[in-house]
């Protein structure tokens, strides 16, 4: 009996939010059937699940599309401020001149920023939605990774240096095993964030290939559920992000070990 009882508690935590989301689906079903909400305010769940169905090839591919400028300006982004992170660590100079920088990217809005970058390279080209999510990740990870970076005591710098360390042994046994659970967690934060980026960048032009510029061709026609369809997509692709960098953190708080 002991030995069962974690299993079953285990059980019920991951079946919560299933059975929440169907009670809340069933709800959403019913408020607009029975309400006779128009669908311009509302759609109905069953009616974004047959645009869902019917345009999926569609659907699909725009989410390829905005997953593929999601995770090339993740990347991006996540290796610039990782980088800026650790040099504002090193040098107090930089940490000067960079904090004021990153204060100001992180207020830019995506709204006035896509359509100059669309305007520099080309409403062809797709670098203007990866640079938006590129300056939109370089926030939160260099902010999280610089807060890592200065976690270590300086009673655990003294000890290293007691015992004969140098500067790179230091930094391999204590500064980047304290840095890393910050790190982790800007990706994570960055992840969602990127699709959101990148999404939002797609309304404002460029190619049509990707989720946000189907969402506004279906809205300006007023197929909302169609609309909703695409959000779904988009969701979607949120989730396959941010569970990614998930498993990403776990892997790394084991130590690579699989």
């Amino acid at each position: 009996m002991t030995g069962r009882a974690p299993t079953g508690v285990a059980v019920l935590h991951r079946a919560a939010p299933v059975v929440l989301g169907l009670v809340l689906l069933v709800a959403w079903q019913l408020a607009v059937v029975v309400g006779d909400v128009p669908a311009f305010l509302l759609p109905s769940p069953t009616a974004i699940v047959g645009e869902l169905v019917d345009l999926w090839p569609t659907i699909s591919s725009a989410s390829l599309s905005s997953g593929r400028n999601a995770l090339v300006g993740l990347l991006v982004g996540a290796v610039v401020g990782i980088g800026a992170a650790v040099l504002a660590a090193t040098v107090r100079v930089v940490d000067a001149l960079l904090g004021p920088l990153v204060a100001g990217l992180a207020v830019v809005p995506i709204v006035a920023l896509a359509p100059v970058l669309y305007t520099m390279y080309g409403a062809a080209s797709e670098v203007g939605r990866q640079l938006v999510v590129a300056i939109t990740v370089v926030v939160p990870v260099f902010v999280t990774t610089l807060r890592g970076l200065r976690q270590v005591r300086p009673v655990h710098r003294d000890l290293m240096r007691a015992l004969g360390a140098t500067r790179r042994q230091a930094t391999a046994a204590v500064t980047v095993p304290t840095a890393m659970p910050f790190v982790f967690t800007g990706l994570r934060l960055a992840s969602s964030l990127a699709v959101i980026s990148a999404i939002v960048a797609e309304y404002f032009g460029g190619p049509r290939s990707g989720i946000g510029s189907f969402i506004t061709t279906a809205a300006a026609g007023s197929n909302y559920a169609r609309a909703w369809a695409f959000v779904l997509g988009g969701v979607v692709v949120g989730l396959v992000f941010y569970g990614a960098t998930l498993a990403l953190e776990r892997w790394g708080s084991r130590g690579g070990q699989p």
